[in-house]
């Protein structure tokens, strides 16, 4: 089969990446292809991040002060309570990543990655470099400094007010999947940190004492960047032990820092959309008139029921409270009726989020399939709440993990 030129420049320009994901499940994900925005929008997308990120984590303040039965109906795991009420960084999330899309009245959240957000090498590395190449201006030009100085002030933070002289840091992430192992070899690398990198298969822990590399050495900060609290409770060893529960009373004890901070997880739940939006729609004083602005611009509403939607005749999207690539996402017209649904359905057991639909932009893009359309989503950064890099990914009415990363451009730089 003769390659197109579009492969040919596509494997040319990839190959050059090392250590990095050109390809997911034998199938394209970086496109070799630009999408243009103008400096102006860039500015929108941050200013609404920076709003946006501010909201999330005023929010936190209150989340850790109300009473449990609040937060179990809400989804949060009963063996995370204590967990997530600690506060460690004065950030509530060092990376996260807000998922917006466009619409008439500007960009709006459908969700925050706050605990263990993705996509990081594509936006703050591999952008730039086709950028590059395509000899355009990278939006994100600078932003590998600041993440820099954020993953090792984070470290840095974690350890303050313990007596610890030569800190062991370990990254970790499943050793077998190509994005977790580079993202977090990629942060590592980036610090510039004395540290090391031990797959989450052999760390070690004894329980109430702490945990250890595969050499036995006590770690004194875990760097969990691709590895979720939710997965993490349910880890058991091959005698059944609940190391992952272990692995948060070390956290709670004082005597393990893990990055993301724990207060991560508490934003990770979909329901703290519902709160934010139940508390704006009640013109609630924990909120500023501003503030209250900035939610009805730049938030859509969210309910833990659907009959708002259903009696208002509004389309609908429901989604786990915890969950990730649109799995287990349905989307819903007006009048109730199931129109898409995504095929993995691995977070049914989660409590359900209901969040109005908002049909998000077509555009057309290169990839070795031809010329395609796909729904675009921007991905924004946010770095101890701070805008930084931005991105595109484009696919279907529900993105997932085959959807394509989609390198941006700032129309007219170069």
């Amino acid at each position: 089969m003769i390659k197109s030129n579009y492969q040919e420049k596509r494997k040319r320009f990839y190959d050059t990446q090392s250590n990095f994901w050109a390809d997911l499940y034998g199938e394209e994900y970086a496109l070799y292809d630009i999408h243009f925005m103008e400096k102006t929008e860039i500015e929108q997308i941050r200013l609404a991040s920076e709003r946006i990120g501010h909201i999330f984590f005023k929010v936190c303040d209150l989340l850790r002060e109300v009473p449990e039965e609040t937060l179990l109906e809400m989804g949060f795991p009963k063996e995370t309570l204590a967990f997530i009420r600690i506060k460690t960084h004065q950030a509530e999330s060092v990376i996260s990543r807000l998922d917006l899309i466009s619409s008439e009245d500007g960009y709006k959240c459908i969700e925050i990655n706050a605990d263990t957000p993705t996509f990081i090498k594509e936006l703050f590395r591999v952008n730039d470099e086709v950028c590059k190449d395509f000899a355009v201006a990278n939006p994100n030009d600078g932003m590998e400094f600041h993440l820099r100085q954020a993953v090792r002030n984070s470290i840095f933070e974690g350890l303050e007010g313990r007596e610890v002289m030569n800190p062991h840091i370990v990254f970790t992430a499943h050793e077998d999947n190509i994005e977790d192992r580079e993202t977090v070899l990629y942060l590592q690398q980036l610090s510039g940190l004395p540290s090391k990198f031990t797959p989450l298969h052999q760390l070690q822990i004894q329980k109430g004492e702490g945990l250890y590399d595969e050499e036995g050495n006590r770690i004194d900060v875990l760097y969990r960047q691709t590895f979720p609290i939710e997965n993490l409770i349910t880890d058991e060893d091959e005698d059944g032990n609940p190391i992952g529960l272990w692995l948060l009373d070390l956290v709670e004890s004082k005597k393990l820092v893990i990055i993301n901070p724990p207060s991560s997880f508490l934003l990770q739940n979909k329901a703290v959309q519902s709160v934010i939006w139940g508390l704006h729609m009640e013109d609630h004083p924990f909120f500023t008139s501003e503030e209250h602005r900035w939610i009805n611009t730049h938030f859509l509403p969210t309910y833990l029921e659907p009959d708002f939607f259903i009696e208002s005749s509004i389309p609908f999207v429901k989604k786990p409270s915890f969950g990730r690539e649109g799995d287990t996402v349905e989307i819903y017209n007006g009048h109730g009726h199931l129109e898409h649904a995504n095929d993995e359905r691995s977070y049914t057991k989660y409590v359900a989020v209901y969040q109005q639909y908002v049909e998000s932009k077509t555009i057309l893009f290169h990839s070795e399939k031809g010329v395609q359309s796909g729904q675009l989503l921007i991905g924004s950064f946010l770095l101890n709440g701070k805008p930084a890099a931005i991105g595109c990914r484009v696919g279907g009415k529900i993105t997932n993990n085959l959807s394509y990363y989609l390198p941006l451009g700032e129309k007219g730089g170069s």
